[in-house]
């Protein structure tokens, strides 16, 4: 592939996100270019063009999507629409980036699975974290014996998220903390673990003034070889702030501070009877990583490590979570 025909993303939406998670990785990775812009409101498009220097603001979804120009779609768009926009990128033959959760429930999961496998094109679920070589290292200590036997994996994700208007708190757009910080814990318990949670044990939801919407939740978990996972998440409760990852084994334990962004800071530490092993795993930003791992999965037909089928299993735990907890799917 030359440089003259770089690989074209257009962006569904003026999200927050997107400069971090694709315009600001697009000018470091080779043979990619985050091209054009549509928003719900044109004139958000045309700022947004303007502050990112991208070659084209189109006026509406669907124009974006029709232009030939355009390649793949990234689709940072609120949960609820995640399914809706994917499938219609797909329909025009773009490839597509996703942001997670995948979609609003495991039933819209199914189909949009579904399209992307008739389609043929590349569909990829925007678990960044997965991409980062820190992700690797995990496995690779947990497959190579050193913590022993895997007794019982714990993932923490907690931010707080305070702004009471944010899309993350509206039942109509799929919002919820296991949506939002918590699909990353389950992605990181499945991840580790190697398998599918056999059952959720219990599940325990805060919820806001809207009884709908959790802001905060744990759950327990049981694989069907007998090990037991854990997760806690939260946009708001007395858990402001955590992001880690321990691994029980019957010869020690693993722990990982900050699997999710290893760029800004991280620890890894082993613990096992001949003491403890700290180690530090370099890598560029975890969205340079992902949007090197997707050009190179549509260009070369590289592997997809978060692909619709994960997106999947993702979000059947998800839900089983949220029926454990006595909460309404999202989208339902």
């Amino acid at each position: 592939m030359s440089e003259t025909n770089p690989l074209r993303i257009g962006i569904l939406g003026a999200a927050r996100i997107a400069s971090m998670a694709l315009v600001r990785p697009a000018r470091v990775v080779d043979d990619v270019s985050a091209f054009g812009i549509a928003a719900r409101e044109p004139s958000r498009a045309g700022i947004f063009q303007t502050k990112h220097g991208l070659t084209r603001a189109y006026p509406s979804y669907a124009a974006m999507l029709a232009d030939p120009e355009i390649e793949a779609i990234y689709n940072p768009l609120p949960n609820a629409l995640h399914a809706k926009w994917t499938r219609h990128a797909l329909e025009q033959g773009k490839h597509v980036l996703c942001e997670k959760p995948f979609t609003s429930n495991a039933t819209e999961a199914r189909d949009v699975a579904a399209a992307a496998r008739a389609s043929g094109k590349i569909v990829m679920e925007a678990f960044h974290w997965r991409y980062h070589p820190l992700a690797a290292r995990m496995l690779e200590i947990l497959r190579s014996g050193e913590i022993g036997t895997v007794r019982r994996i714990e993932v923490r994700f907690c931010v707080p998220m305070l702004l009471p208007n944010d899309i993350r708190w509206r039942w109509d757009l799929g919002g919820g903390a296991l949506m939002d910080t918590g699909c990353y814990a389950i992605h990181i318990l499945r991840t580790l673990a190697e398998a599918e949670p056999a059952e959720v044990v219990w599940a325990r939801a805060r919820t806001t003034s809207d009884a709908r919407i959790d802001r905060a939740m744990e759950a327990e978990f049981r694989f069907a070889d007998g090990r037991e996972g854990h997760i806690r998440c939260s946009l708001l409760s007395r858990h402001l702030l955590e992001a880690s990852a321990r691994v029980e084994g019957s010869l020690g334990e693993l722990r990982v501070f900050n699997p999710i962004a290893p760029q800004f800071f991280h620890r890894l530490s082993v613990r096992t009877a001949r003491g403890v092993r700290r180690e530090e795993v370099d890598g560029e930003p975890t969205y340079v990583h992902q949007l090197r791992a997707f050009v190179a999965a549509v260009r070369e037909g590289a592997p997809v490590l978060t692909s619709p089928e994960d997106a999947v299993a993702n979000m059947d735990v998800i839900d089983a979570v949220y029926r454990r907890a006595g909460l309404p799917l999202r989208g339902m």
